[in-house]
């Protein structure tokens, strides 16, 4: 019988990557421990100047479902997603891997739905762009935006999946230890991209889970001009096969 458990979370890791996310984490992480309460949470913090990374330290030391890793290497979420799915794969008792963002625009209620997909998947996407799923108290530049650039990565790549961008996604193990992680070069928005695509390059099945996305509660959209350039040429890049 398999160890990990959707309803508990047991068996499953979760990537948690932060940059000054101070007035989320002390929310975000109980809020996960709600909805499944035997789930682990690996915090990867670039070295946030607003003590992120001490409040970690200290909530870490009450809680052994927690652990905390201050990385100084090159930053960008991509990066620190890569660093965090390394320390993953060197516990043999983790069985899925999930991605998430600490600002609740990644709501821990669907964490049982993304872990339970992966029974009959090998990844499970968390999908904006499907019946059951959506957007909230986003302007209709940045939902135009989004849903664009899916658009266009899908008709690249020839995939179709609706939601290739969102980064709120469950892995199995087998996905990140087959995916060469050290060839990845994506930083920012096609980073998620990336991930999927090679994985379905290397014959891994994906099905789609409806979430609803809202704004973030706390903080500054980490979104920008240059990250939305770098994924246009990324998805040519993947095309292509010069990634």
């Amino acid at each position: 019988m398999p160890s990990h458990d959707p309803r508990t979370g047991a068996g499953s890791l979760i990537v948690l990557p932060t940059y000054n996310e101070a007035d989320n984490l002390p929310a975000i992480v109980p809020a996960i421990f709600a909805i499944v309460p035997r789930v682990r949470i690996l915090v990867v913090d670039d070295l946030s100047p607003d003590g992120t990374g001490e409040l970690a330290d200290a909530m870490a030391a009450d809680d052994p479902r927690i652990r905390v890793c201050h990385r100084d290497g090159e930053r960008g979420l991509g990066r620190a997603y890569l660093h965090g799915f390394r320390l993953a794969l060197e516990d043999p008792a983790v069985e899925r891997v999930l991605e998430m963002d600490a600002d609740f625009s990644h709501q821990p209620r669907y964490l049982p739905d993304l872990i339970a997909a992966t029974e009959r998947a090998d990844l499970a996407l968390g999908c904006r762009y499907m019946p059951g799923g959506g957007v909230e108290g986003w302007g209709k530049r940045r939902e135009l935006l989004s849903k664009g650039g899916n658009l266009y990565a899908r008709s690249i790549l020839g995939l179709p999946y609706r939601d290739l961008t969102g980064g709120f996604k469950c892995f199995r193990r087998a996905v990140l230890e087959a995916l060469e992680l050290e060839a990845v070069r994506s930083r920012g928005y096609s980073f998620q991209i990336d991930l999927t695509w090679r994985a379905v390059q290397a014959g891994f099945s994906v099905a789609e889970v409806p979430i609803v996305f809202p704004d973030r509660r706390v903080g500054q959209s980490k979104m920008s001009g240059s990250i939305v350039r770098e994924a246009i040429s990324a998805v040519w890049r993947m095309r292509l096969g010069l990634d």
